[in-house]
């Protein structure tokens, strides 16, 4: 059975690039990689509905914090016996986003610590209830926030049809879930977590850190 590993950060922490520089540091070190990306917005109609939510198509309903998390969940819950497969065929599926996503938004937007009852909410949604595969280990890439908001700039200039969602152009909730992502890092929520500052060499930081990843037993 292979090893469950989620890259989780902000808008702009770079999570696709070190995803991208880990799975060929992984390879290098002999593993056999597989990697997806949630939310799985062209490919899981729950996705597609939260991403019509987030850019106002869909009237009131992002303002509900428990309905965009159920959307986001039930697109893992979808996903989650596709992810089993992958991890019977490899030795590491590596995942962009995952559970805790949807946890540090959910207390970000609640305004609840990530002790509180929303973050227990949405583990017993996804985990007990759905069934999600629990992660083996859990990398947050967190820069200072003013360098994720500039990349996140730079890629919105850079990439046509690109405009920044909902949650993304609301720095004071970014502000927040940075905050709740590193004290779910802190807590060890649901495996334990490695915290980069991710604003060095994505390549030499991979390098380091897939050596760990395959000899650590999670």
């Amino acid at each position: 059975m292979g090893r469950l590993v989620v890259i989780e950060g902000l808008d702009g922490a770079g999570k696709r690039t070190f995803a991208g520089a880990l799975t060929t540091a992984l390879r290098a070190a002999g593993a056999s990689v597989a990697g997806t990306a949630f939310p799985r917005y062209d490919d899981d109609v729950h996705a597609e509905l939260a991403r019509d939510a987030l850019y106002g198509r869909l009237g009131d309903l992002s303002s509900s914090v428990h309905a965009m998390a159920v959307l986001f969940a039930l697109d893992r819950r979808d996903a989650a016996p596709g992810l089993r497969e992958l991890l019977v065929a490899h030795d590491v599926v590596l995942v962009d986003r995952y559970v805790a996503s949807n946890a540090a938004y959910s207390a970000a937007r609640t305004a609840q610590p990530a002790d509180g009852e929303i973050v227990e909410w949405v583990r017993r949604l996804e985990i007990d209830r759905f069934g999600i595969p629990v992660p083996d280990h859990q990398l947050l890439l967190a820069p200072p926030r003013a360098v994720a908001a500039e990349r996140a700039r730079r890629r919105e200039a850079a990439e046509p049809g690109r405009a920044r969602d909902a949650y993304e152009s609301d720095d004071g909730l970014q502000e927040r879930t940075d905050v709740a992502y590193r004290a779910l890092a802190t807590a060890s929520w649901l495996s334990p977590w490695t915290v980069l500052d991710a604003t060095g060499s994505a390549g030499l930081s991979a390098s380091k850190l897939a050596v760990g990843l395959l000899g650590d037993p999670g």
